[in-house]
């Protein structure tokens, strides 16, 4: 990648965890670049996290703040406005949990508080950050703003369960967003469609390493791992991507445009030639 590319930007990095994490890996590839940011996430992810590490490592302040509380977003945007004495050029929106996943309660027996809270933290808390960002005039013109998605929001996948629902919602927030932002602002918002990942939350979704397997079979270029999801969000915060906005984009390797490919057909055809093999309608879901 060019060096640079975001040299004198300023912004948000919204999720970051552990070095697991997409957000993490995002904010390394941002302080390579030149950028500044102030690194977040909830108090309690601050507690159990390793986010003061990374703070050291990219010379970031860490400010806590749940993204699902509007005082809590103030107080974070008032605060990263005063430490850079001005506005900021990017937010990354990496947030993501499902109760009912973690509960391990199927779709079709979903607790309705939890999806409730899953739809606030996974979803709105993008509609919550954006307009506490539009009300207090805290974005350049032609800054950018990336949230990660899954392409569970256009298709059913098993096993990720009111997650998907989620991903569809938060797409359509930066869709509508996206267009008042862009007209009024010039503000540029996008969502990533990443491959399934092993973060520490890809690894609580049922069936995550045959759900890997399966799509490293069927992409063309593989699987898209944290680190090069980072390189292209790294793109879409640079003024390389100025014309690029309300568009999910899938970064892949391919996989979102596949019907059925000869790897994956090959393992099929060696299953069905099992001898030993249960009977595919005698395996429980």
């Amino acid at each position: 990648m060019a060096s640079d590319l975001l040299s004198g930007k300023k912004g948000i990095i919204f999720g970051a965890l552990n070095e697991k994490s997409i957000a993490w890996k995002v904010a390394e590839k941002a302080h390579e670049q030149g950028a500044e940011f102030v690194l977040t996430n909830t108090p309690v992810s601050l507690r159990f996290g390793e986010l003061d590490k990374l703070g050291e490592k990219t010379n970031s302040p860490v400010i806590p703040a749940d993204a699902t509380n509007i005082d809590d977003i103030r107080n974070l945007f008032d605060q990263t406005l005063k430490h850079f004495d001005g506005k900021i050029d990017f937010i990354l929106h990496s947030i993501g949990m499902s109760p009912n996943v973690r509960k391990k309660n199927n779709y079709d027996n979903l607790n309705y508080d939890f999806l409730m809270k899953t739809l606030d933290i996974s979803a709105i808390s993008f509609h919550k950050i954006l307009q506490v960002a539009r009300k207090k005039d805290a974005i350049n013109e032609w800054g950018s703003v990336v949230a990660l998605s899954y392409i569970a929001a256009q298709r059913t996948l098993y096993g990720y369960n009111d997650m998907a629902d989620a991903k569809a919602m938060l797409e359509s927030i930066a869709r509508s967003f996206g267009y008042i932002y862009g007209r009024d602002r010039k503000i540029r918002i996008n969502t990533i469609s990443q491959s399934p990942t092993r973060t520490t939350a890809g690894s609580g979704v049922r069936g995550i390493d045959g759900l890997m397997d399966f799509t490293e079979r069927m992409s063309p270029l593989g699987n898209a791992d944290a680190e090069e999801c980072a390189d292209f969000t790294i793109t879409l915060f640079s003024d390389l991507t100025r014309k690029v906005t309300m568009q999910n984009i899938y970064h892949d390797g391919g996989f979102s445009s596949m019907g059925m490919s000869y790897r994956a057909m090959q393992m099929y055809k060696r299953s069905l030639d099992c001898d030993d093999c249960p009977d595919p309608e005698d395996i429980e879901d």
